[in-house]
């Protein structure tokens, strides 16, 4: 630029650095400029805060010290296109902090030129995407993790339908059963759902399975305050379904004085080891529990369930019995295959609904 009054010029220039120099320091974006030998001329205080550096202590250095020591390498390429004349597009790679630690950044490298278009340095813009990073690996264990939760989901499903057409010889109820055990499977997933598959709470588990029976006056349930596991919400949601099916049609939800107590607790067994012991005791009237001895005279799907799929599941044991006033069923497991890590009645807190 050529001008007749070169005070303008400079008046013009030093507002012209100025507001620059603002927009560079007020950057998200550590932006540094090095020379033709890698030296720190420049450093934002975005660099300040991305790389732990003080302008003091970088500028001056090798940038170098920002590079993991294996991939030197890269910063030779770098200058050896800058040099060339050419620009490095945004790319991502790994910078080292003064505490040694490391972060994902996206950096940009562009040539410096003085006034006679001479090559004298770099401009290095980098960005911070160690958050999008660990996104992208939640992504995909998230993707594995529903594989896998998908590929179990159907090897349940297909046992469901292989055990239950060896019990039906209706077509019709065959259907009507497929489908409402299908459907407690996916009420257990909406509960995990909602957690982002981080567990559910008992309580809620044992409420949602028993909801669609109705006759919540007549349940009751006693315990610790506990958040399960997946693999429990989905074998404890199975068994709760398959109990509260037979006792709607059979049991104490048939019957006009019926009712069920839920309870729970966790023991500290002799070898300090935690265990969890869940009750089903069900009390129903005399003419529905006829009824229920003639269902227990096939040993159906429901019981299969009880006894062999869901506490082994949790490597546990269980009993089924029919006693003349009802059934109860007992569950019990090791607390590390019940609950999430960390967390459960640590405080003893119970609830009681």
């Amino acid at each position: 630029m050529r001008m007749t009054n070169p005070g303008g010029i400079f008046r013009q220039d030093a507002h012209a650095d100025a507001r620059l120099a603002a927009i560079v320091d007020s950057s998200h974006d550590a932006i540094i400029g090095k020379n033709l030998n890698s030296i720190i001329t420049d450093w934002n205080q975005a660099a300040e805060r991305m790389f732990g550096y003080s302008a003091e202590e970088a500028v001056g250095q090798s940038i170098l010290m920002l590079l993991p020591e294996h991939m030197h390498n890269e910063e030779a390429e770098i200058i050896g296109r800058i040099r060339r004349g050419e620009g490095v597009g945004s790319h991502e790679t790994t910078r080292k902090r003064k505490d040694g630690s490391l972060i994902a950044v996206s950096i940009t490298v562009s040539p410096i030129r003085n006034n006679a278009g001479e090559i004298i340095g770099a401009s290095q813009i980098a960005r911070d995407i160690s958050a999008a990073k660990e996104s992208e690996r939640r992504i995909r264990l998230l993707m594995r993790e529903v594989n896998h939760r998908v590929k179990n989901q159907f090897a349940v499903i297909l046992s469901m339908v292989r055990e239950t057409s060896k019990r039906s010889t209706d077509p019709r109820e065959f259907e009507e059963m497929i489908r409402a055990r299908i459907m407690a499977l996916s009420r257990s997933h909406d509960l995990l759902v909602t957690t982002e598959w981080a567990g559910a709470s008992l309580f809620d588990l044992v409420q949602e399975h028993l909801k669609p029976f109705g006759h919540e006056d007549r349940i009751s349930l006693s315990g610790p305050l506990l958040t399960l596991q997946s693999n429990a919400v989905q074998n404890l949601g199975m068994a709760f379904h398959e109990l509260g099916t037979n006792s709607s049609k059979y049991g104490a939800l048939a019957s006009g004085g019926g009712r069920i107590e839920i309870t729970w607790k966790v023991e500290t067994g002799p070898e300090a080891q935690r265990r969890f012991h869940l009750v089903w005791h069900e009390t129903s009237g005399t003419a529905a529990q006829k009824a229920s001895e003639r269902k227990g005279d096939r040993k159906g799907f429901g019981t299969v369930v009880l006894q062999r799929v869901a506490p082994q599941s949790l490597s546990g044991s269980s009993s089924l019995e029919r006693l003349p006033e009802g059934v109860k069923w007992t569950l019990e497991a090791p607390l590390e295959a019940i609950v999430v890590p960390q967390l459960g009645a640590e405080d003893g807190s119970d609830f009681k609904g």
